[in-house]
């Protein structure tokens, strides 16, 4: 589990929807090897997002076509969508988590609460700049899936 402080500032971010990432994003090559390794996670699948724009692509859970509860999804109500990952244009992921655990990754430099939240448990992280932080990023859309299959306590 990522508790390590993300080196340096953060990446500046819109101020106005779509939330997305305006600086520091990751290099090409790294972005789609992200994609590429999150797409090849046991028990997922690549769609359309249902609330992002369409440069983004969806990370949908096989066998779950529904939420356990609202909080585990960034589209509540449609099929469970608790992964998008954006354009390489931006490179940040939207994601849901615990709020504990997305407020602990806040302060620890590597996300920020989602600008239109609903439910405390929608959060940005920010595209990785390097291998290290590929692998945090990898690290942390596991822990959104796992609280997605298993859902809010």
């Amino acid at each position: 589990m990522l508790s390590e402080q993300r080196p340096g500032a953060r990446p500046v971010t819109s101020d106005e929807g779509p939330h997305r990432q305006v600086d520091q994003c990751a290099p090409a090559a790294l972005w789609g090897e992200l994609v590429a390794r999150v797409l090849s996670m046991d028990g997922v699948v690549e769609g359309a997002s249902q609330v992002s724009p369409p440069s983004s692509r969806a990370v949908y859970l096989v066998g779950k076509p529904e939420e356990t509860s609202p909080e585990t999804s960034l589209a509540p109500g449609m099929r469970l969508e608790p992964v998008h990952l954006h354009g390489v244009n931006d490179t940040s992921v939207h994601l849901v988590l615990p709020a504990e655990r997305g407020d602990e990754l806040f302060r620890l430099g590597w996300a920020e609460p989602h600008q239109y939240a609903e439910y405390g448990t929608e959060f940005m992280i920010y595209g990785p700049r390097n291998a290290a932080e590929l692998e945090a990023a990898l690290t942390v859309i596991e822990e959104s899936l796992d609280f997605a299959r298993c859902g809010a306590a």
